[in-house]
């Protein structure tokens, strides 16, 4: 699992935009989950075939998750939740495959937290109007304006700090055991790591997602509601 490097940059009007390993494994990932979607839109059926079944199954456990934490008044949320859960999970899976995670790095995890944080200011000012949503700031008293909007900057910050966080310390343990095991002997690097890639990119992977997950929900009810 070596370390993200960086590829050349390409120049982009004037920018120059670095492509690094991590992006290059984002694009595959999208392209992966694209075909995925492309197969399981095939042949749809009004009594579903055992493909189709799993994929209802999916959406009706997201669609109940939606409700049960935001309420019946954000269905509209449930593509974006699903489709935010199903991204971050394929991200963090990738360990498996002795690929170090896009979500270890930094620059992922914070534009995950700056998606989520648009898609809440932007529904807040949908559903309360501009006027309301700027006078929220200084709500329940104004001498709390500094506060909120601190609390409101520290969101994205927050949200990415503990994914690349907990998912960067998950990717050095396995390095490190991978490198101790080296100083023995090659057979033991097939073996041993096998239930620590079970823990560390399948179980904790999970668990990231499902924490970046509920606290968007739980964040996108809260701040359209002040």
């Amino acid at each position: 699992m070596g370390q993200i490097t960086q590829l050349p940059s390409v120049n982009i009007f004037g920018y120059n935009f670095q492509i690094t390993l991590s992006l290059i494994i984002q694009w595959v990932i999208v392209l992966v989950l694209s075909l995925l979607i492309a197969f399981i839109n095939l042949n749809l059926k009004k009594i579903p075939d055992k493909k189709q079944s799993v994929v209802e199954i999916l959406v009706e456990f997201v669609g109940k998750t939606v409700e049960e934490t935001m309420g019946k008044d954000f269905k509209s949320f449930v593509p974006f939740i699903g489709t935010l859960g199903i991204y971050l999970l394929a991200m963090n899976f990738v360990g498996v495959f002795g690929i170090k995670p896009p979500t270890t790095d930094y620059s992922v995890t914070l534009g995950m937290g700056l998606i989520t944080f648009i898609v809440i200011q932007g529904y807040t000012i949908r559903k309360a109007g501009i006027i309301h949503y700027f006078t929220g700031y200084a709500k329940p008293v104004a001498v709390l304006l500094p506060i909120n909007i601190m609390e409101r900057i520290m969101l994205p910050i927050s949200l990415s700090l503990r994914l690349f966080g907990n998912m960067f310390a998950a990717t050095i343990i396995m390095e490190l055991v991978y490198g101790g095991l080296s100083g023995i002997t090659w057979v033991a690097q097939l073996g041993i790591p096998i239930p620590l890639h079970m823990y560390f990119d399948l179980f904790d992977g999970t668990i990231q997602m499902v924490i970046f997950v509920m606290l968007t929900m739980i964040n996108i009810v809260i701040i359209s509601e002040h």
